[in-house]
């Protein structure tokens, strides 16, 4: 074997070697879709050139203004939220409705469903921090604030 194909080797991140930084996102009139999937990648770490798939490489997210995000269309009418409750049927509820009891949820399950389905996962949605209203609790992190899915000027 010649030393040029001894040289290149793949880089696997460890866990030991990642220092993940403290985001702070504005969601007010933001997409949620689009929102989520920015929120995604920096959650799983795909962002950095260090990226590896199964070591938890990404940054920790808090989102303020929950509260504030859209969709676009009539997915406010149209779109419900299912879950299984144990007895013999499912649950649902509007998207409407879930803005007004929990809105944290809505970008919660968004995130959720882009990520990974394995144990990893469950890791990186723990690092989402997400708050109704301007404030946080997370101020001794001192969090970069970020813009993520820019709004389309109309």
């Amino acid at each position: 074997m010649s030393k040029a194909a001894v040289a290149q080797k793949t880089y696997m991140a460890k866990q030991a070697e990642v220092d993940p930084q403290w985001l702070l996102v504005d969601a007010t009139d933001k997409i949620v879709g689009r929102l989520a999937s920015e929120i995604a990648v920096r959650l799983m770490g795909k962002h950095r050139p260090t990226y590896t798939p199964h070591v938890d490489t990404g940054d920790f997210v808090v989102v303020v203004n929950c509260e504030k995000v859209r969709f676009t269309g009539k997915k406010w009418d149209q779109k419900t939220y299912a879950w299984y409750t144990g007895y013999p049927r499912q649950r649902t509820i509007s998207a409407e409705n879930r803005l007004e009891r929990r809105p944290e949820l809505i970008l919660r399950e968004a995130v959720r469903r882009m990520l990974p389905k394995n144990k990893l996962a469950t890791k990186m949605l723990d690092k989402l921090k997400l708050c109704v209203g301007p404030e946080h609790p997370h101020g001794a992190q001192q969090p970069v604030a970020i813009d993520l899915a820019p709004a389309k000027k109309q």
